[in-house]
């Protein structure tokens, strides 16, 4: 897992880290019982404040994706499915909202829309 933080965005950088250790979680990047990297490894890796990974780690924990025991480090924890399923959800209705102004822009009428993500699903369940 490799974490990525932009000093321009507006988003402080401690929910950057929290975000990118979430989608890791969900995209199946990390998984149940996988050690993040120290507090200190990471905050050294990304050139940032030991408060800033202490406080994402934190929020982390408060929101039971990781849990951090004493001595060994943090680990992720066992994800809830449904919780799982809703950022799933989030993600697709997200994608979808964009194919579909990128549609209505291009002129493109729903049942091509339609055919096209078909396509794509079948695709991607059989590939």
């Amino acid at each position: 897992m490799k974490v990525v933080i932009s000093n321009r965005s507006g988003v402080p950088i401690y929910e950057q880290i929290a975000l990118q250790i979430k989608e890791a979680i969900f995209a199946g990047e990390l998984g149940e019982d996988d050690l993040l990297p120290s507090i200190r490894q990471l905050a050294s890796d990304l050139k940032i404040s030991v408060i800033t990974t202490t406080r994402a780690y934190g929020d982390l924990e408060k929101e039971g994706y990781i849990v951090s025991r004493q001595g060994k480090g943090c680990y992720v924890l066992p994800q809830n499915k449904e919780v799982v399923r809703e950022n799933a959800l989030r993600k697709v209705e997200g994608g979808l909202t964009e194919a579909i102004a990128a549609a209505k822009l291009g002129g493109i009428e729903r049942d091509e829309v339609f055919e096209i993500l078909t396509v794509l699903y079948k695709e991607d369940k059989n590939g």
